[in-house]
């Protein structure tokens, strides 16, 4: 019987081979990327947030009206997260990662939802006069966003998301503990949790 060279068995080209195994290569790290951990928070950073926030809560002792003393914390707010985010972006430089890699897309995009409703509902509240509910607001949409964006990073922060929300469910049950809360959830647990991630987790 005479022998037929079929197609199958004709030899694949070496560039064809290339190209397959990094086109293998680069679905196996889409694959990685998906499924890992956001491991560049850093603790320091974390614990930098907290440090504003007590100089927050020690400036707006200053004013008066409620709405100012909100301001200095908005204020303080921005600041925390320009070095929150300086500080992870150091921290993934370090380890030759990207701050914005898959599991850093997924703890951006469930986090700020939350981050988004508490601008939105700020300012409704200060517009309907009962702006006495911000702190407890924004301690449990803070809180929330931790939770829903630590799911895909470090197994710390949900537990501190926790905490925030609590802090948030009993400022809104009592106002008056409002400016408080937030001195003491913004500055100490921010400060403590972030000790706890920089000595787990590297910095």
């Amino acid at each position: 019987m005479e022998n037929r060279l079929r197609l199958d068995d004709a030899p694949v080209p070496t560039t064809a081979l290339s190209d397959r195994a990094i086109e293998n290569l680069n679905f196996i790290r889409r694959t990685m990327e998906a499924s890992g951990t956001f491991t560049a928070v850093s603790g320091w950073g974390v614990i930098a947030m907290g440090f504003v926030a007590l100089l927050a809560a020690a400036y707006a002792t200053r004013f008066p009206m409620l709405a100012e003393r909100l301001l200095v914390w908005a204020g303080a707010a921005i600041v925390s997260s320009v070095a929150g985010g300086f500080a992870i972006v150091r921290k993934a430089r370090h380890r030759r990662e990207s701050a914005l890699s898959g599991p850093g897309r997924k703890f951006v995009l469930n986090f700020m939802p939350a981050i988004a409703a508490g601008a939105a509902l700020t300012a409704a509240l200060l517009s309907t006069g009962i702006g006495v509910l911000i702190p407890g607001m924004w301690l449990l949409l803070y809180g929330t966003g931790v939770v829903t964006g630590g799911a895909f990073s470090v197994r710390v922060l949900p537990a501190m998301g926790l905490v925030f929300m609590a802090f948030g469910v009993l400022a809104l049950g009592v106002p008056a503990w409002g400016e408080a809360l937030m001195a003491l959830g913004f500055g100490g647990l921010h400060i403590a949790f972030g000790a706890i991630i920089a000595w787990r987790y590297g910095g």
